[in-house]
C-alpha cells in the first residue's frame, strides 16, 4: 500500500470537499428553486463533466492552466508558481470535475422540500437567511450527505484528469490511482491488486450507504 499517495488522495478529497460543498449548496439552491433564462445551460454545463471523456477535460484544464494561457499566467504571476503539475492545480481541477456530483444530489434534495414549508416560515416572521439554516439544511440533509460521499470517492478514484494535469510526481500530485497505474508498470501485481481492492470496497461502501440512506428517508416520508 502507498500510503504517501492514499494520504495524498485523502487530503485532495477533504480540501475539494470543504472548498466545493459551500459552493455547491449555493448553485443547487439556485437551480432548485430558480426560474431564469439560461437554467438549462447552466445544468448542461454542471453536467458536462459526467459524459466529458476524462482525458478530454484534463487537456482542456491542462490548456487552461498552462503559465502560456491568460488564466495559467495571471496564477503564476501571482502566486510565483505555475498551476499545472501541481497540488493547487490538482485542487482547482478535482473542483471543476466534481462539480456534478456535489451540485446534482444537493439540487434534488432543495428540490424536495415542499414551497410551502418555506412560505411558512416566511409568514412567521422568521427571515430568509434563518430559514435557510434552520430549515432548509436539516430538510435537505441526505442531499448533502450524498454529494459528501459521492464527491469523497470520486476524488480518491479520479484518474485520466489527474495524470494529464498533476503528472505523477511523488508527494505533490501522485495519488492513489496514479500509484496503481505506476504498481502495474512495474509488474507489482499484489500491490496493484491490494491498493484496488481498497478502493473497490470504498466505491461500494460509499454507493451502498446512499442508497440505504435514500431508502430510509423515504420510508420516514411515506410514514
Amino acid at each position: 500500500m502507498d500510503w504517501t499517495a492514499f494520504s495524498l488522495s485523502l487530503l485532495l478529497a477533504i480540501w475539494t470537499c470543504a472548498l466545493l460543498l459551500p459552493l455547491g449548496i449555493i448553485i443547487a439552491r439556485i437551480l432548485a428553486w430558480g426560474k431564469f433564462k439560461g437554467r438549462g445551460l447552466i445544468e448542461a454545463l454542471i453536467t458536462l463533466p459526467l459524459v466529458l471523456p476524462p482525458t478530454v477535460l484534463g487537456y482542456y484544464l491542462l490548456s487552461a492552466f498552462s503559465p502560456n494561457s491568460t488564466f495559467g499566467g495571471l496564477y503564476a504571476a501571482l502566486f510565483k508558481q505555475p498551476l499545472a503539475f501541481t497540488f493547487h492545480g490538482l485542487l482547482l481541477a478535482s473542483m471543476i470535475f466534481n462539480i456534478p456530483f456535489a451540485v446534482q444530489p444537493m439540487q434534488r434534495a432543495f428540490e424536495n422540500i415542499a414551497p410551502e414549508i418555506r412560505e411558512a416560515a416566511w409568514c412567521s416572521g422568521i427571515s430568509t437567511w434563518s430559514t435557510f439554516w434552520r430549515i432548509e439544511l436539516p430538510l435537505a440533509w441526505p442531499g448533502l450527505l450524498s454529494a459528501l460521499v459521492l464527491v469523497t470517492a470520486h476524488t480518491l478514484g479520479e484518474f485520466g484528469v489527474v495524470l494529464m494535469l498533476g503528472g505523477n510526481i511523488p508527494g505533490e500530485t501522485r495519488t492513489i490511482a496514479i500509484a496503481i497505474y505506476d504498481r502495474l508498470h512495474t509488474f507489482d501485481n499484489h500491490g496493484a491488486s491490494t491498493m484496488s481492492a481498497a478502493l473497490l470496497a470504498f466505491s461500494f461502501t460509499a454507493i451502498a450507504f446512499i442508497y440505504l440512506l435514500n431508502d430510509r428517508y423515504a420510508d420516514r416520508k411515506r410514514a
